[in-house]
């Protein structure tokens, strides 16, 4: 029953992050990016050490061979390869408006929800493992989130939603974490050793989104002091990680 709590809550937390975009509203453009760029290196930090830190060493031990692990990593960064590709990246020539939503506005709602899903899964199957690794992917999911959520509002207001439709289409393909979650609680008790290479699939995810997503928009800074800035905040977020080891020990 507290694994179901804290899963349930920490999904449902996730899922409320979908509704930051709306702050965005009032923010001006400078300032807004600046805000971007240090929750960026946060997140990398956060997902890296997650990975490396938590999910990878987990797997192992679960596995019980370092090689099946590095294999199921592999597997998580050929399929978030193919999430990315072939799902969230869609191209439309028609031109935008409010009678015709860009298509990638429909496609950034279905990778999204896709995207959350697996997330949902993810913290279900971690917290299933041990709370340690349950609180350090969902913080993890939460760093990467936050950022996420901000640009995709800014990608549903762009394809010619309103702020308000685009809102309510970022809840709802949230909340599709919370049926991933349900699922990992649900089925994984009987299928152990699906459960265990979920962690290592999500480490390999964890690596792809920090490695081709968010660290080649760091490079986008080129000033000195906000590269050591991003370079503090990689190494915030690590630590963070670091620290979430000794949790219940």
């Amino acid at each position: 029953m507290n694994i179901w709590i804290y899963t349930l809550t920490s999904v449902t937390i996730i899922s409320l992050i979908s509704l930051v975009g709306v702050f965005t509203l009032a923010l001006k453009p400078d300032m807004l990016k600046k805000l971007i760029f240090i929750m960026v290196s946060f997140a990398v930090g956060g997902l890296l050490g997650d990975a490396f830190i938590h999910l990878i060493p987990e797997s192992i031990e679960q596995l019980g061979s370092s090689a099946s692990a590095c294999f199921f990593v592999l597997v998580g960064m050929i399929l978030f390869f193919i999430l990315e590709k072939f799902i969230l990246w869609r191209h439309c020539h028609i031109p935008t408006s409010k009678d015709h939503p860009h298509p990638v506005v429909f496609m950034n709602i279905i990778g999204d929800g896709v995207h959350n899903m697996f997330d949902g899964l993810a913290i279900g199957a971690s917290y299933i493992i041990s709370l340690p690794v349950g609180v350090a992917t969902t913080l993890a999911v939460i760093l990467h989130e936050i950022p996420q959520e901000i640009g995709d509002f800014g990608i549903l207001v762009h394809g010619g939603l309103s702020p308000w439709r685009a809102l309510f289409f970022n809840l709802v393909s949230a909340l599709f974490a919370v049926i991933g979650a349900v699922i990992a609680l649900s089925v994984g008790p009987h299928l152990k050793e699906a459960l265990a290479a979920l962690l290592p699939i999500t480490a390999g995810g964890f690596i792809y989104m920090a490695g081709s997503d968010l660290i080649p928009s760091l490079h986008d800074q080129k000033e000195f002091p906000k590269a050591w800035l991003q370079l503090v905040f990689m190494l915030f977020g690590i630590s963070i990680m670091f620290l979430l080891r000794f949790i219940g020990e």
